[in-house]
């Protein structure tokens, strides 16, 4: 293996595709005065720990407010574009792109422009994670809205035959263990380890602790409407 000598620090790169299904032009789309793909460039520029912001998408509105707000913009090929495009392809061909101009960054940083509540404070603290704990990533979480623990699949006639275990009967709530998911929010891994594991999950990995009202994930117009009301509440 060519070992991977890196010229610079932290590549952020925010990927931001045209199609989306469940709602059309969301990275676009006005979020409480600004499109919303520019809430994750201001906070990623505010942050003051990225050494190059990378925009990658098909979408020519979406570069051009790239391109507005400082970031370099690498138009996407449409084979990277499709539904079934992974994330791990899409940042592999930035690294592949930025090295045939001799770019090679230490460090690779995921934000995604649906995380519009993640603000440069999460990002400047997800790589003072990363630096204490001398971790090889960082991966941001939040608590979970309802224990998995009170989660079950269902039988082919919706029976609920064994749904909770015995151990969980008339448990409340709050005295069951905490579990955190994936907020979508913040990736940042050793760019070396990132290619070798094709992703940011790996041994020697933290999280980062994000808390629920900064972690809404738009999907849908529901979780659009939901950022609204929180941005609005926070004026």
């Amino acid at each position: 293996m060519v070992e991977y000598t890196p010229n610079m620090d932290i590549l952020a790169i925010v990927p931001a595709r045209a199609g989306s299904k469940r709602l059309p032009g969301k990275n676009t789309l006005e979020l409480h005065g600004k499109p919303l793909i520019c809430w994750t460039l201001e906070a990623a520029q505010k942050s003051r720990v990225i050494d190059l912001l990378v925009v990658s998408s098909d979408d020519d509105e979406v570069l051009a407010h790239g391109e507005r707000l400082g970031a370099r913009t690498l138009r996407r090929p449409s084979d990277l574009a499709q539904d079934t495009s992974t994330t791990y392809d899409v940042l592999l061909h930035t690294l592949e792109s930025l090295k045939l101009e001799g770019v090679r960054p230490a460090r690779i940083m995921l934000l995604q422009p649906t995380s519009p509540l993640r603000d440069a404070d999460d990002i400047k603290a997800a790589v003072s994670r990363m630096n204490e704990t001398q971790a090889k990533s960082v991966v941001s979480v939040c608590p979970c809205e309802h224990s998995p623990l009170w989660s079950n699949t269902l039988g082919a006639q919706g029976q609920m035959d064994d749904f909770l275990s015995p151990a969980l009967l008339n448990q409340r709530s709050q005295d069951l263990p905490l579990y955190y998911r994936l907020n979508g929010a913040v990736y940042i891994a050793n760019t070396q380890s990132f290619i070798e594991q094709k992703g940011f999950f790996m041994s020697n990995s933290m999280a980062y602790v994000m808390p629920a009202e900064k972690s809404v994930d738009i999907d849908t117009i529901i979780d659009f409407k939901l950022c609204q009301i929180i941005l609005e509440m926070r004026v």
